[in-house]
């Protein structure tokens, strides 16, 4: 089980280096402020599914509870900011 662990977060991490650099790069040159939104979102999951495999690789359960809560906010702020996209205001 863990020499799995291992494995994917040493093919993991290149992988996921490029991803990160890509989503930047959208989200500098984004054109609309949804693709910018969709780059964060990407950057944010992406982020949180490779703290959760740190937290297998190095089996700590403390990994664990940050991409949990970085996740609810990246879909906290895809909630904000689509309300402001269809209504212009944010309220409640």
């Amino acid at each position: 089980m863990y020499e799995y662990a291992e494995l994917v977060v040493l093919i993991g991490a290149p992988l996921y280096l490029v991803a990160v650099v890509l989503y930047t790069i959208r989200l500098v040159k984004g054109p609309t402020i949804p693709d910018m939104v969709l780059a964060v979102d990407c950057l944010s999951y992406d982020l949180a599914v490779f703290l959760m495999a740190l937290s297998l690789y190095y089996r700590t359960p403390f990994l664990v509870t940050p991409p949990l809560m970085l996740a609810l906010w990246v879909y906290l702020l895809d909630v904000y900011v689509s309300k402001y996209l269809i209504s212009k205001e944010v309220g409640a």
